[in-house]
């Protein structure tokens, strides 16, 4: 009997497809509802869908997080008039609230610095666990077999993987570093100590952790497909990322020629308290530039008679001010993003190698 009903429902005698009428007498179905997501996009989706849920709810939620975060920062600051004070200011109108600054680091900067060691640690999390899996986990249980005998190409296939992931990592790291934009413009730099010349502050700021994390999904997917071995690929995009994000920083400060200040032989060093100093030492009559121990003096020793033996006139102090973050940040995000293309192009070379 259940056998004849769906029979007769199959041409269109029995119920609808709704239960609640007869069917279509042409025997038509009606069209199945298409979610946004089609093809290879969906079937990405659907392996992948964990870390890519996880990497949005997790973006969301952070953005929330932080929203919450500028409001109580903000409310501080202009409840104990500290915008642009620092423990130690030159500013006249931050006299006196050294102990307030001290109050405010000791609430604000862990929640700060854990922001920021989030974006800094983000574009390494998203090569290790989104980038290295992509190919390897499909050419480990040789999956990727059955979707190459299919109409899709190897060089399509791996268009389609990546795109999409590419794109909800490029969604998810702009948002949030938007986020932590709008929240530094209240507690960054001076009044939390946390300033945009840091290893976490600069990393996590602008473009930066955009760039870096579509570099982990590139590195990772290039390190599967070169090694075919889920967790061997993991642990190299691993190493990968460290080493790249260690070589920018030591390239960072070279990115752009920095500024110089020069003082009088006998006057005070100083420099903006949002100043990067690079360096400082003593200028020579020859125009000369040299550190104190370039010319071993010694400050228990007699210290003018060395100046005067190096024939010292001034001093100098190498600087990137404030002005300079954008820049440096630019500069340093397009290199970033060409490397991620060459890998990507490299990727794809080896795809049409392996698998014409």
């Amino acid at each position: 009997m259940t056998g004849t009903t769906a029979h007769l429902t199959a041409n269109g005698n029995g119920p609808g497809a709704d239960g609640t009428g007869p069917g279509d007498p042409a025997g038509r179905r009606p069209a199945a509802r298409r979610g946004p997501l089609r093809g290879p996009a969906w079937l990405v989706w659907r392996q992948h869908r964990l870390v890519l849920g996880v990497l949005l709810a997790g973006s969301v939620a952070a953005a929330v997080w932080g929203a919450v975060l500028r409001g109580r920062m903000a409310g501080f600051i202009d409840a104990h008039h500290l915008a642009g004070c620092s423990l130690i200011s030159l500013v006249p109108r931050c006299a006196g609230t050294q102990e307030a600054v001290g109050a405010f680091r000791a609430a604000y900067h862990p929640s700060l610095q854990l922001a920021e060691l989030g974006l800094v640690l983000l574009p390494t999390l998203i090569g290790v666990f989104l980038g290295a899996p992509l190919i390897a986990r499909e050419l480990e249980a040789g999956t990727h077999q059955l979707v190459l005998t299919q109409s899709v190409g190897p060089l399509r296939w791996l268009a389609a993987k990546l795109a999409l992931p590419a794109l909800i990592v490029l969604a998810a790291t702009s948002g949030l570093s938007a986020v932590f934009a709008w929240l530094w413009q209240v507690g960054g730099d001076e009044v939390s100590g946390s300033y945009w010349y840091s290893l976490l502050g600069f990393g996590s700021l602008g473009p930066i952790p955009v760039a870096y994390s579509l570099l982990g999904l590139a590195a990772g997917t290039l390190t599967g497909l070169l090694l075919r071995r889920t967790v061997a690929s993991m642990a190299l995009t691993l190493a990968a990322m460290i080493v790249a994000q260690s070589a920018f920083h030591l390239l960072r400060p070279h990115l752009m020629a920095a500024t110089t200040i020069e003082f009088g032989r006998g006057a005070a060093t100083s420099a903006p308290d949002d100043s990067w100093v690079l360096g400082e030492g003593w200028i020579t009559r020859s125009g000369a530039r040299l550190t104190s121990e370039d010319m071993g003096c010694r400050p228990d020793g007699d210290f003018d008679a060395c100046l005067r033996e190096h024939q010292v006139t001034g001093r100098f102090l190498d600087q990137h001010p404030v002005a300079h973050h954008w820049p440096l940040a630019w500069i340093e995000a397009g290199l970033v993003l060409a490397v991620a293309a060459a890998l990507t192009a490299v990727a794809f070379r080896v795809m049409r190698r392996r698998h014409g």
